[in-house]
């Protein structure tokens, strides 16, 4: 028995474990799979950290390899399946995967990834047979089906962030999503009792924290569906069908169910909806407002990062009390608002946002210490990169960013990674690129374009195709503008702030 079923009464065995549009399982179902494919992994030739990639768009199997993952002590790489094939074959280099794990949708960016990255073992599910690639189905069967150990020690998800650079970042997940514990039979019974309302629903991309964490909800003994992409009115359609009671989506998921029309949102019972909590991107407050009207008081918002965790948390009343706050500190964080000198800020004065991590803990960036030190002002004191102020209560309210990242639709974006591709452009003689609004989204980027020559700029078609050959789709400007100055000084910076400024009504220069 799969430490994920021994989490399960014996009398609920036979009721819905993991679902996605094509399969669902029950837990005896899925107890037989996830040994098979805890062990297969186990099977693999490591021989130093024991890491594998997953890059595959949401199904059932993602999950399972999650989980079967968990189960065999070894760490899983997320990897977004957005990403090109040279973009994911950095993140395999870096994090030292010896074996990638993909679906039918990124089979041929995988093997491209993999050889490139000197990666050997491509596994793929539902994918259609070519040379080197391992099938999923067969793999996992011929191998056997005992018990993996419990007694083996547990390690956390190995995640991949951007910095300012927009060169990806390794963090493992926090110790408030994954604890630190000895063993793996230690870690299944402390995060038991931390399942969120099951059953829950994925609408998210499985390679996101928030997602992801309701991948560990199945090991921890959480029913899961899950949605392949996403659609507003399926996943009102799932709410009623499975009596979902768990959730986690982002601002954008809430627009594009909003802008249903009443009758069709009407149509959809969601009382079972226990807990909604949403992250990645503020929240407009009209949409917020909205989305509580509709589904009751029972939204919750996490503000955080991939590196920490959840800093603060506010719960629907305490929101509905003090729109636009993201909620107080969560143990063991205590929130710190400093000025350019790092002195502390009275109530209601805007400063630059830092946590104080308790537990000394902090946050770490794995193989890159002097990034890991300039986010901290002491030991286990760091900061985020944004802008706010706290009121008499210690409720947090964000302001602004210190960098220049833009948050779209709950996915980061860097601006460098864009201006580096487009200044490579021969009809580009310099580019900024900064956040503009975008209703649905929150923010998009646009490109602010100096031509190389005035008299032949280049075409906006022209610079994204360019772009997009470089970069995932996500990363690349939404729109481009030919400009006569960027404001650049002889020191070669550039006042992202100013220059933003040009697209927001307001002082506000982030989504929200």
């Amino acid at each position: 028995m799969s430490l994920t079923l021994a989490a399960i009464a014996a009398d609920k065995r036979e009721t819905l474990a993991l679902a996605d549009e094509r399969v669902a399982y029950s837990w005896n179902a899925l107890d037989p799979v996830l040994n098979h494919a805890a062990n297969a992994l186990d099977g693999l030739p490591f021989t130093g950290e024991r890491r594998v990639a997953v890059f595959a768009q949401n199904a059932a199997e993602v999950v399972i390899a999650y989980v079967a993952c968990i189960e065999a002590g070894i760490s899983s790489v997320p990897v977004s399946f957005h990403l090109t094939a040279a973009e994911a074959a950095y993140i395999l280099k870096d994090s030292g995967a010896i074996a990638v794990l993909v679906g039918p949708e990124t089979c041929e960016a995988g093997m491209a990834a993999a050889a490139e990255a000197g990666i050997d073992t491509v596994i793929g599910w539902r994918c259609t047979p070519c040379p080197g690639l391992i099938a999923w189905e067969d793999w996992i069967a011929a191998a056997p089906g005992t018990e993996p150990d419990a007694s083996r020690a547990p390690m956390p998800h190995l995640h991949y962030t951007s910095g300012t650079t927009g060169r990806p970042k390794a963090t493992e997940t926090p110790p408030q999503y994954f604890p630190r514990v000895a063993t793996l039979q230690a870690l299944a019974e402390t995060l038991r009792a931390r399942v969120t309302p099951s059953p829950g629903l994925v609408v998210g991309p499985l390679y996101h924290t928030g997602p992801l964490g309701m991948a560990r909800n199945v090991f921890a003994g959480g029913s899961v569906i899950v949605m392949g992409h996403f659609d507003a009115e399926r996943a009102l359609a799932l709410i009623e069908q499975h009596r979902i009671a768990g959730s986690v989506m982002v601002p954008t998921h809430f627009q594009r169910m909003l802008a249903l029309p009443a009758e069709t949102r009407a149509r959809y019972d969601v009382s079972s909806m226990k807990r909604l909590a949403h992250t990645g991107a503020a929240c407009p407050r009209d949409v917020k407002k909205a989305m509580i009207d509709w589904f009751g008081p029972v939204l919750v918002e996490a503000y955080g990062g991939t590196e920490a965790g959840s800093t603060t948390f506010i719960t629907s009343p305490e929101w509905l009390a003090r729109p636009g706050s993201v909620g107080r500190a969560l143990a063991p964080f205590e929130t710190l608002i400093v000025d350019d000198n790092g002195a502390p800020l009275p109530p209601r004065e805007v400063g630059q946002v830092y946590f104080r991590d308790t537990s000394g803990h902090g946050i770490i960036y794995r193989g890159d210490a002097e990034k890991t030190a300039a986010a901290h002002i002491a030991p286990g004191v760091f900061t985020l990169g944004e802008m706010g102020y706290v009121d008499e209560e210690g409720y947090l309210f964000i302001t602004d960013r210190v960098s220049d990242m833009i948050v779209s639709g709950g996915v980061n974006i860097y601006p460098a990674e864009a201006e580096h591709v487009l200044l490579t452009h021969p009809k580009v003689g310099d580019v900024a690129v900064v956040s503009a609004p975008n209703t649905e989204m929150g923010e998009e980027a646009r490109a602010l374009v100096i031509p190389a020559d005035p008299a032949d700029p280049p075409t906006a078609e022209e610079l994204n195709a360019f772009c997009r050959a470089s970069l995932a789709g996500y990363k690349c400007p939404r729109g481009y503008e030919m400009v006569d100055d960027i404001g650049r000084t002889a020191m070669g910076k550039v006042n992202k702030k100013a220059l933003r400024a040009r697209f927001w009504p307001t002082d506000r220069t982030i989504g929200g």
